[in-house]
């Protein structure tokens, strides 16, 4: 009953972590985002899926918006935007999708930053914040991550963050257009069974 308590309303779904908060975004975020990924094009496509035509207009981000929503109410995925806890400036965003439920209890972690808040520890402490939302509030048993085999930066966060490297994925995400391979990292909960 305290999850649904706490789910009712969007103020009360964030999540505090060292020196960051994570929410879901709103509406009013909209120039924030678009201008933080307008400058970190270059930086983030190396790393993403192609960004649609229209990607940083405002009608596709209500359409994020709207699918965030829906995936938050059915409980398979949670997207936070990652917030410094000192100004409340938005340095990326952290998402926890493809929760299964049943036997499984596990969920994918994936993120993005701003490329003026890279290596500064703040993706680090969503990653972390997000880990004991999924094992604490959702109940979750095991969090997966992948990245590209090159991304040594983020290779190195998942593994301060203590995900294990558990394996190597052929043509497993679209990236940038092209089918491509992936380290495959995961993290089990602490919770004794």
């Amino acid at each position: 009953m305290a999850l649904l308590d706490w789910m009712a309303s969007e103020g009360g779904l964030k999540v505090d972590g060292d020196g960051v908060v994570l929410r879901p975004p709103r509406t009013g975020d909209y120039a924030e985002w678009r201008d933080l990924r307008a400058r970190s094009r270059a930086f983030l496509q190396p790393w993403e899926p192609t960004w649609p035509a229209d990607d940083l207009t405002r009608a596709a981000f209500r359409r994020r918006l709207a699918a965030y929503a829906r995936d938050r109410e059915a409980g398979t995925a949670y997207s936070f935007f990652v917030l410094r806890e000192e100004d409340g400036a938005l340095t990326g965003g952290i998402t926890l999708s493809n929760i299964r439920r049943g036997v499984a209890q596990m969920g994918t972690v994936g993120y993005w930053c701003g490329e003026p808040y890279a290596r500064r520890g703040l993706t680090l402490a969503a990653a972390r914040a997000l880990s004991r939302f999924a094992f604490e509030t959702l109940g979750l048993h095991r969090l997966e991550a992948a990245c590209l085999p090159h991304n040594a930066a983020s290779r190195r966060l998942l593994a301060k963050a203590g995900f294990e490297e558990e394996g190597f994925a052929k043509a497993y995400l679209k990236i940038n257009g092209v089918w491509r391979d992936h380290v495959l990292f995961a993290l089990i909960s602490p919770r004794p069974e």
